[in-house]
Order: structure tokens, then C-alpha cells, then sequence
């Protein structure tokens, strides 16, 4: 004798449900009121992170106004702007404002060199802020081009192709 369950002679199949119409009778929905509901609270959310970046815009480079920053930004700021973004004179000079750019990377999350993992770090707040700060750093240069910066950045950070796209993609819809 066998300790095995006998099977049911039972049709143990399950049912096919037609999802195309409601099987189980009800009111009729009305989805206007969520959906309100769902808009209001998309906004709510969006409201806030345009306050955290309101902030960060007032706020933004505090650190480089007083020294250790001020008083090396002042004397190397002029050379940079004539320097082409990422040639070797440009990162020679970078190297004089070394004790400068460490203190303020280290207190400033909207560059990559705050944090270990670089971009990887990141919030996307810290990100926005970063990506604005690129393009007004563009826009201070004597040749200044986003788009090439952004292909330097790329390197620079190893920023995912991703992250370039959506950079990309954000340059040609605010038409910059």
C-alpha cells in the first residue's frame, strides 16, 4: 500500500477569468475624485523639493565667500576664465586652488567630490544642483560650452550613460 495522497477524481483546474469587464456588479466608479486627490499630492511633492532647491539656490557656494576659499579664488578665479575647461593648463591651475577646492567640496554636496562613491552618492537634489552649477560655470568661461563640459564631466566622474542621457535630454528641453 502506498502512503502516497490519493488524487482527487475532482477537475482541479481553475477558472479563466475575462479580464476585459468587471466580473463582480458595483456602483459605477467615478475616478475624477482620486484622481484630484493623486494630482494635489503630486504637487504637495513636487512643492517640496522646489523648496529644498530654493534653499540650496540662496545658499549655494556660501563656503567661497570666506576663507580658506575667498582669498584663493580671488587670486586664481581670473586665469581660469581664460583657461580652456580641462586642458592641462586648466587643471594646473586647479592644482594652486587645491586647499581651496577641499574645503569646499567637503562642505558643499552638489559636487561629486563630496562623497565616495562620487555621483553614486548623490541625492537627486545634489544632483539638479550640480547640473545647474555646471551650466553657470559655462556661462562664466570665455569659451564656455555645456555640452562639451558635460562630455568632460562624464569622464571625469565616470557618470553612468544614464545620467548623461538625462543631462542631455534636460539641456535640449530647456534649450540650452
Amino acid at each position: 500500500m502506498s502512503d502516497k495522497p490519493k488524487k482527487s477524481k475532482k477537475n482541479n483546474k481553475k477558472k479563466r477569468v475575462d479580464l476585459a469587464e468587471p466580473t463582480v456588479k458595483r456602483v459605477k466608479y467615478d475616478s475624477r475624485a482620486e484622481t484630484h486627490e493623486h494630482i494635489k499630492q503630486v504637487a504637495a511633492n513636487i512643492f517640496e523639493i522646489m523648496g529644498r532647491m530654493m534653499k540650496r539656490a540662496i545658499e549655494h557656494d556660501a563656503s567661497k565667500l570666506e576663507d580658506p576659499e575667498k582669498e584663493l579664488f580671488d587670486k586664481w578665479t581670473p586665469m581660469l576664465k581664460e583657461l580652456e575647461y580641462g586642458s592641462p593648463e586648466y587643471d594646473a591651475a586647479l592644482e594652486k586652488l587645491k586647499p581651496a577646492l577641499d574645503h569646499h567640496y567637503a562642505k558643499n554636496s552638489h559636487h561629486p567630490e563630496h562623497f565616495p562613491r562620487g555621483t553614486m552618492d548623490m541625492t537627486l537634489m545634489d544632483i539638479i544642483e550640480m547640473f545647474c552649477d555646471w551650466k553657470a560655470a559655462t556661462q562664466r568661461m570665455n569659451d564656455g560650452n555645456i555640452r562639451k563640459s558635460l562630455e568632460i564631466n562624464k569622464e571625469r566622474f565616470g557618470m553612468s550613460d544614464e545620467l548623461y542621457c538625462i543631462f542631455e535630454n534636460t539641456l535640449r528641453e530647456l534649450g540650452w
